[in-house]
């Protein structure tokens, strides 16, 4: 295995800090980083996030201390407290927090000394350790998120019946963040539970500040947010549930019944489910003919991260009726986590049980895929991987060209979409997803 990463998908930790910050209401970010860092991330937001860029103050135009080399040699901390001050000023929020990049880090400046000052005058400040090395963007969200619980939530707050918290979806990461969590808000509801999922437009920085009052946490994620979630539960005593990121009818099905194991909720969950599978096939049930005339059911290659090559992979071959092939983990993973989330896919009871590899490197599809089936000259009876549809980044579409395939982006980098309040979470987004994947492969006929 090459020790490089070719293309990547995501940020640094710092990236995914101020990606989560951005997405949080009335929240402003400060960076104490050197210059570029800020519209380096900006620029990545802008190239892989469905078009979505920062927000009020985000993007091009978040606070930051862009230490030079001077800061660097005698400590920046003088230049931090003069950006903290600045910003206090100048921009309007609610809370404040201070998130760092590498070099400060390395040089030791105390920014949690340089914060305790404003919060002893009533600021409504804090700050996050994020340097870049620490890893990758998804797990600077866990990390900032870690901070929030352990710093600004009310502290022995009452447990209110019925209300949950969602973990697990990483703003502008996840290129779909807002819909899906709308998704999920939604999907709750039919249970009548009061969802606080933190980053859409309905949420508040009261409802951040009164999370420790859920009596449960739901982390739609076999990885990102779980963290987080530990945190709150240490600090405020929420427990947690982990779960796959809830796309379509079945993931929407377990992740009720999971949530209603977990409360002890006196509710018939089978008749809801029946209910919404009812609603979701008797609008696939006119596609039919056209879905077996047209030869729509297709063998897929998923190369994404952990969220979407789980939940994607579960939809197709569980819900939709294609045939998932080829599974790329995008993710660095230890080897704990591969093998849990390799026992999660080869569920013998379905049947069907894709290749599964973990490889960061986006080029590396085709090279499994000519191990899967290889070129036998002008054989018209060797095993062809065809009719063929790859769900993944806009990095697949060479990979898309190279085996004649169709394409559609859901997973980090999203290039080549605009992306506003769309989501593929809960039954509805499995409609959704449906609809997207049968439009491109009628596009590509």
């Amino acid at each position: 295995m090459p020790d490089y990463i070719e293309r990547p998908r995501y940020f640094c930790s710092l990236g995914g800090a101020l990606s989560t910050l951005e997405a949080l209401p009335d929240t402003i970010p400060i960076l104490h980083c050197a210059s570029g860092c800020a519209g380096s991330i900006a620029w990545g937001q802008n190239g892989g996030s469905g078009l979505q860029v920062g927000g009020y103050c985000g993007g091009l135009t978040v606070p930051s201390s862009n230490v030079g080399e001077r800061d660097i040699v005698f400590g920046g901390t003088d230049r931090l407290n003069e950006q903290i001050k600045n910003t206090i000023e100048i921009m309007d929020g609610g809370l404040y927090v201070v998130i760092t990049g590498c070099v400060t880090e390395i040089i030791g400046d105390d920014v949690r000394a340089c914060v305790s000052e404003y919060q002893s005058q009533g600021v409504n400040i804090l700050s996050a350790a994020t340097g870049g090395f620490k890893g990758n963007s998804y797990y600077g969200y866990d990390i900032v998120m870690s901070e929030i619980f352990r710093q600004y939530i009310k502290k022995g707050a009452e447990k209110k019946k019925g209300k949950v918290n969602i973990l697990g979806v990483v703003p502008y990461m996840d290129s779909f963040w807002r819909g899906n969590l709308e998704g999920i808000k939604s999907l709750l509801a039919l249970l009548g539970l009061e969802t606080n999922t933190f980053f859409t437009a309905e949420d508040t920085l009261e409802d951040l500040h009164n999370a420790g009052s859920a009596e449960l946490t739901v982390v739609v994620s076999d990885l990102y947010g779980v963290e987080a979630a530990e945190a709150l539960k240490q600090e405020h005593g929420v427990p947690y549930i982990t779960a796959t990121l809830p796309v379509g009818p079945s993931a929407s099905a377990e992740l009720l019944r999971s949530v209603v194991k977990a409360l002890s909720l006196d509710i018939d969950v089978e008749a809801v489910i029946e209910e919404q599978n009812r609603r979701y096939y008797k609008y696939l049930e006119p596609l039919i003919d056209c879905y077996n005339d047209l030869d729509l059911q297709k063998y897929a290659v998923i190369v994404a991260d952990v969220n979407y090559a789980v939940s994607i992979t579960r939809f197709l071959r569980d819900d939709l009726g294609w045939i998932p092939e080829l599974v790329q983990f995008t993710d660095v993973l230890d080897e704990q986590r591969q093998t849990a989330i390799t026992e999660k896919l080869a569920d013998q009871n379905q049947g069907i049980i894709p290749k599964i590899v973990f490889e960061t490197n986006a080029s590396e599809a085709i090279r499994y895929l000519n191990e899967m089936y290889p070129k036998q000259g002008n054989d018209q009876y060797a095993k062809t991987l065809a009719p063929a549809f790859v769900i993944g980044s806009s990095l697949e579409r060479d990979l898309t060209q190279k085996i004649g395939a169709l394409h559609l982006s859901v997973s980090y980098p999203v290039a080549n979409r605009a992306v506003l309040n769309r989501g593929y979470t809960g039954f509805n987004g499995g409609l959704t997803l449906t609809e997207d994947l049968l439009s491109a492969a009628v596009a590509g006929r």
